[in-house]
């Protein structure tokens, strides 16, 4: 696919039919700037067609030779799922028409063809696609400026976190970095070092939560050879090892309280001891601690040290949930898109409309990791350019959608747009068949798609 000399994308069209003369009419009439046509009276030469020139539009006879109109559209769509396809049939019935929405065709007309109507159909589907284009343009510009560090986000609670980052960074001694697991809590903690007066220095890393308990002391602050089974050498800790620079406490509240009390020294006093040695080092360290645990109830309840948390949580950044910045979801998805298509070496465009509605319906209780996990396998499975919602992990396909209330109520508009997505899904995402079977009109459609609810009855389109 491409563009012409003005910038105007050109759409590619497919049209298949056995019967010449009503493939000549079809091409004729649809004929215009900006659409490239190609036709076969071969459904088998109409597939290569297909295969090669990748349309963004197949119309097909349902009854050929050789090939079915049904027959055509599985295969189409198990190549290229982004691509719309129209059936055409001089023998139509309901349950035919209702088997190609069901397997994800466009649209479904019955022959002889109103080519008014058809025309008037493809007109706001080549509208659709070329807004696509461009809103996948302007999601690369968004994504070059919406980059912070590595971190991505335009969000305002990410603006707001962004611009609280760039305060702290230049003066913090000790940072509390609190959010759920999978927020970007670590990379919160690298933006803080790069943004730091030590970032020349070392961004050394202590998962809390892999140590064990035995070990702990000798991880931070090192031992000397001899000072207990299997101290064959010397060994420097990592408050020794980040010295002018700054150590990741990673999971701070699953550390032990013992090891809290002499990391408390080392924030207090700057100074360690090697495990069996006497002598006091001194140290240069700032330390950002993260976690994902209330350390403020854990501490009421003895499981951390409180003097500890003051000192920690002198300045605190809270990381966002991924479903409490949702606008942010299609800039992290690209992000994601691009970095796999690199890593996989696939040429990658992107997610098709069924697989996008799927991500924005999942209330991702895994965040920002689990999404990187979902694009990460979805890219690895996907055999189009495209991510197609069946590349996407199950637990994203038949997952709880966002808006689904913790105490199981919800309210009447959230009701109301449950039941518009689940049509729309079912319909292989064709929202302009899902808005007939509703009653409603197409606007109407879209307005509680994007949560603004349906007008008053008095208000709705015929």
């Amino acid at each position: 696919m491409g563009k012409d000399g003005v910038g105007i994308h050109v759409v590619k069209v497919v049209v298949i039919d056995d019967d010449q003369q009503h493939l000549r009419l079809v091409r004729d009439a649809l004929q215009q700037d900006g659409l490239e046509i190609q036709t076969a009276s071969d459904p088998e030469l109409g597939l290569e067609l297909v295969f090669t020139k990748r349309p963004d539009i197949v119309i097909v006879d349902l009854v050929m030779p050789k090939l079915t109109g049904m027959e055509v559209l599985d295969r189409v769509l198990a190549s290229h799922p982004e691509t719309d396809v129209i059936l055409m049939t001089g023998q139509y019935s309901t349950d035919s028409a209702v088997e190609a929405i069901q397997k994800g065709a466009a649209d479904y007309f019955e022959k002889p063809l109103s080519l008014e109507k058809l025309k008037k159909r493809l007109s706001l589907m080549i509208d659709q696609i070329r807004r696509q284009v461009r809103d996948l343009d302007l999601e690369r510009q968004l994504l070059d400026s919406s980059q912070f560090e590595g971190i991505i986000g335009r969000s305002p609670l990410m603006l707001e976190m962004f611009a609280r980052i760039r305060r702290i960074a230049p003066h913090f001694r000790t940072v509390l970095v609190t959010g759920a697991t999978g927020t970007g809590k670590e990379l919160v903690a690298r933006a803080l070092h790069r943004l730091s007066p030590v970032s020349g220095g070392q961004f050394a890393v202590c998962n809390c939560s892999a140590v064990v308990e035995t070990l702990f002391e000798s991880e931070l602050f090192g031992h000397v050879k001899g000072s207990f089974t299997g101290a064959t050498q010397d060994r420097a800790g990592l408050f020794e090892y980040a010295n002018n620079g700054v150590v990741f406490l990673d999971e701070i509240g699953d550390m032990p309280l013992v090891t809290q009390a002499k990391v408390l020294r080392v924030l207090q006093n700057q100074e360690i001891q090697r495990v069996g040695s006497p002598a006091v080092k001194r140290v240069n360290v700032r330390v950002v601690a993260a976690t994902h645990r209330n350390l403020r109830t854990e501490a009421r309840e003895g499981r951390f040290r409180e003097d500890l948390l003051f000192r920690l949580a002198v300045v605190e950044v809270k990381t966002p949930r991924l479903a409490e910045r949702m606008e942010d979801l299609p800039l992290v998805t690209r992000h994601f898109v691009q970095r796999f298509s690199k890593e996989y070496g696939k040429p990658l465009r992107g997610l098709t409309s069924r697989a996008q509605t799927a991500l924005a319906r999942y209330s991702w209780p895994g965040n920002v990791r689990e999404l990187e996990n979902a694009i990460a396998s979805a890219c690895m499975l996907t055999q189009s350019d495209q991510v197609d919602v069946r590349d996407l992990p199950e637990s994203v396909r038949a997952g709880v959608p966002r808006y689904a209330a913790d105490d199981g109520l919800a309210s009447l508009k959230e009701v109301e747009r449950k039941h518009v997505l689940k049509v729309v899904d079912q319909l292989g995402g064709n929202k302009a068949r899902a808005a007939e079977v509703l009653g409603i009109g197409r606007t109407t459609l879209y307005r509680i798609l994007s949560g603004e609810g349906a007008e008053p009855e008095v208000a709705r389109e015929p």
